[in-house]
């Protein structure tokens, strides 16, 4: 077997689907569709809300924990959630019924945000909009895994993480065009391209469909016909046969094969050097390259250009070579960018290594996910596991700009870079140690 097929056949008996190129960009699109929906309404409120909070409060501080209260919200909810939609059987699928529910709440909830009158009202209005988004988001995102083909998925995910980084455009341009005339106006914008993109899923969407949905109700008929325990996704069936989370975890901890645990910890190691290379950068322009705020909070934008570009191409290279492979090239790329901008500090050259290092964290990105979609054990848990990618990528990103920010603190701005390319060496290692892991499961399971 050819290393691009190494991860690709832990659950490919039951979920593989023999689907046409029509039909897997037609749920594709149905799939970034809800993405770039929900990530507009995000990153206009990471523009907006900021500004919201100052008219209220003086601390920089306090608007950095209510603003980080999101992230937070997510490494709780979105297993939870996932793992619930699991477990629903309708007859519109497991997944559209909640997004029919919260992507409408969601939109609404978005329009009142500009329209709370006080702190109190502001930081309850916010706090919902952030619970019910983050309940969808690991729903939304497993509509593609549940309908597209194990060797499919890298370049399908290469089009949805395009439509999120397009978002960034579509919140500059609303915050261009409207918000100094039509502040609280701008916000229904967002919301009313979530409300469409829900009218769409709904109207079109039917995930019962899905040969993943189909795989998980003949497992749970297996079960309730045999009566015996499904140890791939952990546990025993009850008379609904539910799923826990607890129990998916426990299976993944607990299993020889460490590799599913190893993906988790690499996308949280990866994850704290993305975020902090994004986040620390401004105040990096600042103290080292000699830049005023407003050039330094431009470094990053040519980089965005430059991920889209090369995310259809990471994703195809990952189908023929192996995603894992391609992740670690990545990871490897994305150090070898840091260095660069760690040995030549100047404006053009730290410009350059971001453009670099974001092409570089598209080969990681796009296909991360898809490895631990590939490696679940079961199409019933594939919603869970979306969460438990979450889990690992929020994490990081809470925790590497506050590691690194305390490397600075040691050691001064200049060496910010030097410390990111660290913490992304040892997520390259990481990946590299999973893709032996993989080699050896394969090479037994062949000998067998």
């Amino acid at each position: 077997m050819t290393s691009a097929t190494v991860e690709e056949d832990a659950m490919a008996t039951s979920a593989t689907r023999a689907e046409t190129p029509a039909g897997t960009w037609r749920i594709t699109f149905y799939v970034a569709l809800a993405v770039f929906a929900q990530e507009s309404t995000w990153n206009f409120y990471d523009n907006r809300v900021p500004e919201l909070l100052r008219d209220h409060v003086a601390s920089a501080a306090v608007v950095g924990v209510l603003m980080g209260m999101d992230n937070l919200l997510g490494v709780f909810i979105q297993p939870y959630m996932g793992n619930r939609s699991d477990n629903t059987r309708t007859a519109w699928g497991r997944r559209i019924p909640y997004l029919a529910v919260m992507m409408p709440l969601g939109a609404v909830l978005f329009l009142l945000i500009p329209h709370a009158t006080s702190l109190a009202w502001l930081v309850l209005v916010i706090f919902l909009y952030a619970l019910v988004m983050n309940s969808f988001k690991p729903i939304s995102e497993s509509l593609m895994p549940d309908f597209i083909a194990p060797e499919r998925r890298s370049t399908a995910n290469a089009a949805v993480k395009t439509a999120a980084a397009l978002t960034i455009i579509v919140a500059s341009l609303v915050s261009l065009l409207l918000v100094d005339d039509h502040p609280k106006l701008a916000f229904a914008v967002p919301s009313g391209l979530m409300l469409a993109a829900a009218a769409v899923l709904v109207w079109r969407v039917r995930d019962s469909r899905s040969a993943a949905y189909r795989a998980a109700v003949a497992e749970d008929e297996a079960d309730r016909a045999d009566g015996k325990p499904a140890a791939a996704a952990g546990g025993t069936r009850d008379a609904e046969v539910k799923i826990k989370m607890r129990d998916v975890i426990g299976e993944m901890v607990r299993d020889p094969d460490r590799s599913r645990v190893l993906v988790v910890v690499a996308v949280f190691v990866f994850g704290g050097a993305w975020f902090a290379s994004r986040s620390l950068l401004t105040p990096y322009g600042v103290e080292v390259l000699g830049l005023s705020d407003g050039e330094a909070g431009g470094l990053t934008l040519p980089s965005g250009v430059a991920y889209i570009l090369a995310a259809f191409p990471a994703a195809r290279l990952a189908e023929r070579f192996g995603r894992l492979r391609v992740m670690a090239a990545g990871a490897a790329v994305f150090a070898a960018a840091m260095l660069l901008g760690a040995a030549v500090q100047t404006p053009a050259v730290t410009v350059a290594t971001m453009c670099l290092a974001a092409a570089g964290a598209a080969g990681f990105v796009i296909n991360a996910v898809v490895v631990l979609w590939n490696l679940a054990p079961s199409p019933r848990v594939l919603g869970t596991y979306s969460g438990l990618y979450t889990v690992g990528w929020m994490s990081g990103g809470m925790a590497g700009p506050a590691l690194v920010g305390l490397a600075v603190d040691v050691t001064g701005w200049h060496l910010m870079l030097l410390h990111i390319a660290v913490l992304t060496v040892v997520a390259a290692l990481l990946v590299l140690r999973i893709d032996r892991l993989r080699r050896r499961a394969d090479t037994a399971a062949s000998a067998r």
